[in-house]
């Protein structure tokens, strides 16, 4: 396991390499003393779900993730048409203030709907789509990103 060297644009973001996965963790905000509000969402093997002040550095997280070269290795390995799309397009809920993609994150289980998440494990080969979807999202609701 190796840690992705951090930078300013991941804010509060950071991720570790495991294999042929990346492990994103979002450190909760120190004043803030209920974590499922800051926190990101998991509902595993569905999906995830990622606060709009945290959209940005989650996308500069999976951006660096993607300079390592085990992804490139795994992205060839497992190599996919682009019209295979795992993620779903951005559903911003307005009563949150977070962002939802359908799709491959974590381990399929039985607990069912999105709880918050200390870490995403998202596999490396499906990093391009959900980066693909989150600058879209952040394109059209023109957060800097």
């Amino acid at each position: 396991m190796y840690e992705i060297p951090p930078t300013a644009a991941m804010q509060r973001w950071s991720v570790s390499v495991d294999g042929t996965r990346a492990i994103f963790a979002c450190a909760p905000w120190l004043e803030d003393h209920t974590a499922d509000r800051v926190l990101p969402r998991l509902w595993p093997g569905r999906g995830l779900g990622v606060s709009d002040t945290d959209a940005a550095g989650f996308a500069a997280a999976i951006a660096e993730t993607m300079k390592a070269p085990s992804y490139w290795i795994a992205s060839h390995a497992a190599a996919r048409a682009w019209q295979d799309q795992p993620w779903s397009p951005a559903r911003r809920d307005h009563d949150d203030g977070f962002v939802y993609f359908a799709g491959p994150c974590g381990e399929s289980g039985t607990a069912v709907g999105y709880r918050p998440a200390y870490h995403l494990p998202l596999a490396l080969r499906d990093l391009r789509g959900l980066r693909i979807r989150l600058a879209a999202y952040l394109r059209g609701a023109r957060i800097p990103g």
